[in-house]
């Protein structure tokens, strides 16, 4: 696995999206066979990267392909980070290895071949131009006190985002993020353990850096990136920066509960005091939406009366 992927970051790390270079040029720097340079660059369609291949002209990829920096990430990460080209998903990862993880480990990958969304959607997630990563926690007193987590997770990321100057940022309740309301990222928390004793949390999340023209066929909702900013966030420090923020938040979380959060989440909030409708089989609940509580509920203004709601999904009401 390792050689099938050193030889295909060596080619990626030659292209650009501004030149094309040769297919020889490239076989000579990488010390294959033009042959093989072909059919690696064929199987990185399988990954979803696309190169542009022009006869007499050689290879070019038709925009930018934001790759981690190993090495840097390592050393950037305090805690144990696992960096994967290639992996099924890294929330499975981090589960399958939950009982091994201390506080802070991280997994953060290129590619997932079974990224997983909310209510087991998937996540498309090709190689190199987004954001995959889950976190591990360990909360001593139970699942009841991991009770909206996932906002305070939001909230992480988008403070993150907003000092890399990332505009026009809103959140979702309970765990998306949005640019110029269309969906930027997702987090996914997952638990094992019992409900008033330790619990693992994997706290997984992506982030669109820059979508491919073949993967936005693939999403069925509006969708955003970072590709038209002016300057898109270099990757690593990007993970780096919201790894740090995310422990400082924990920590917090740890002791002061949702409380603390609650007036961030208000300010990027994207339906406070609008209609909206929750979504909560076999019903739904129409309202004004009031924000959250302290325990991560929804609140729900109906006839005049504030309800809090913990499950469901929120969509705007259609006028």
């Amino acid at each position: 696995m390792n050689e099938h992927w050193d030889k295909k970051t060596q080619i990626i790390g030659l292209l650009d999206h501004r030149t094309y270079i040769s297919g020889e040029l490239i076989a000579q720097k990488v010390g294959l066979s033009r042959t093989a340079v072909n059919n690696h660059i064929a199987q990185l369609a399988d990954y979803g990267v696309d190169v542009f291949s022009v006869k007499g002209k050689g290879y070019k990829l038709p925009k930018p392909l934001p790759l981690f920096d190993e090495t840097k990430l390592i050393n950037g990460i305090e805690n144990r980070c696992f960096y994967f080209n290639e992996i099924e998903s890294t929330n499975a990862f981090m589960l399958q290895h939950a009982e091994e993880l201390k506080n802070g480990d991280i997994c953060i990958a290129e590619y997932q071949s079974a990224g997983r969304g909310r209510r087991g959607r998937q996540w498309v997630s090709p190689y190199g131009q987004h954001v995959y990563a889950s976190l591990f926690w360990r909360l001593n007193q139970g699942m009841n006190a991991a009770m909206g987590l996932s906002l305070v997770v939001a909230c992480s990321i988008v403070k993150s985002l907003t000092e890399f100057g990332v505009d026009g940022l809103g959140v979702k309740w309970p765990n998306d993020i949005y640019r110029d309301n269309k969906k930027l990222a997702g987090i996914l928390i997952e638990l094992s353990g019992h409900t008033m004793d330790e619990c693992n949390l994997v706290i997984g999340f992506g982030i669109n850096m820059s979508m491919s023209e073949q993967h936005a066929d693939l999403i069925d909702q509006p969708w955003s990136d970072l590709s038209s900013l002016e300057s898109m966030p270099d990757k690593t420090a990007l993970i780096t920066n919201i790894y740090k923020q995310l422990k400082i938040d924990l920590m917090l979380f740890e002791v002061e509960g949702l409380t603390p959060f609650i007036p961030q989440w208000q300010k990027y909030d994207l339906f406070y005091e609008k209609e909206i409708n929750l979504l909560m089989a076999p019903n739904n609940i129409s309202g004004v939406c009031k924000g959250i509580d302290k325990q991560g509920a929804v609140l729900v203004e109906t006839d005049g009366k504030v309800t809090p709601y913990i499950g469901g999904e929120i969509s705007l009401r259609a006028k």
